[in-house]
């Protein structure tokens, strides 16, 4: 696409971008609310839960949650799920923790992200969190064995808290037998609703703002529809209002307005 229109609107850079610092993300009533429970599973060492659909900012969330944890005292460790074995995730971790493993024994590998953990903890004294992002995608054997990561000296010793954030089924698949173990320790939830029109108004006037424009560019219409079209949700809202003031702008006009939207929607699902 074009990169005139940053010039047309006066923009400084790409607006409505993933890759926002920490420090300019909107801090909303829902993401503060995800930041009060991760820091209530931080202190308990347990397992909290972040879900809502596709696009709803849940990555977004936990780089804010994430955000005020100093790295002289935390070990966070991040990881993306996969469709993959419980020895897929070991593997994964390993490779976070820079652990070097001569085996693929599934015992083993544990047994060295524990000692990992154990000694973070102990000889380092640092608190350690995971944080597995799309876990929804992951096998309901994974699921099974997932709270054995949390076990240190007989279960006493929570020095494993993790977040789990994924689609709503996340919350199907936790409800298994086979999955009560790790249900059973889960203390906080969050779910991301999608964003109202009000809020809408806001979170794209606030990334206008990150930009270099402190003006609405998107007048009522527009607004409208990007909230409608998105069906409130951010990553699509993104697409629509970048995609909207490259139409405007290829149009000379210096307001957006729905039918720039709806060209912008024809490009985007």
């Amino acid at each position: 696409m074009n990169e005139n229109y940053r010039t047309f609107f006066g923009l400084s850079k790409e607006p409505f971008g993933a890759d926002i610092a920490t420090r300019d993300i909107l801090k909303t009533d829902q993401l503060i609310d995800v930041k009060n429970r991760f820091d209530y599973v931080l202190r308990l060492g347990a397992v909290g839960l972040v879900t809502g659909e596709v696009g709803s900012g849940k990555s977004t969330a936990i780089r804010y949650a994430q955000g005020s944890l100093h790295p002289s005292e935390y070990r966070s460790i991040y990881i993306t799920a996969s469709s993959g074995s419980i020895m897929e995730l070991y593997r994964q971790l390993l490779n976070e923790l820079d652990i070097y493993r001569s085996s693929n024994s599934k015992t083993l590998m544990l047994r060295l992200i524990k000692k990992e953990i154990t000694d973070l903890v102990l000889e380092k004294k640092m608190k350690v969190v995971l944080m597995v992002d799309e876990a929804s995608l992951m096998r309901l054997e994974v699921f099974a064995e997932l709270h054995t990561l949390c076990q240190f000296d007989k279960d006493s010793k929570p020095y494993l808290p993790m977040l789990l954030a994924g689609q709503n089924s996340l919350i199907d698949k936790l409800t298994y037998r086979s999955s009560q173990p790790l249900a059973s320790r889960i203390v906080a939830r969050s779910h991301l609703q999608a964003t109202s029109l009000e809020e809408m108004h806001a979170y794209l006037a606030h990334h206008l703002a990150i930009a270099g424009v402190k003006h609405d560019l998107f007048d009522q219409t527009a607004l409208t529809a990007i909230q409608q079209g998105s069906g409130g949700l951010l990553r699509k809202a993104n697409h629509l209002a970048r995609g909207a003031l490259i139409a405007a702008a290829a149009k000379q006009n210096d307001m957006v307005n729905a039918e720039h939207v709806r060209l912008a929607a024809t490009e985007v699902f």
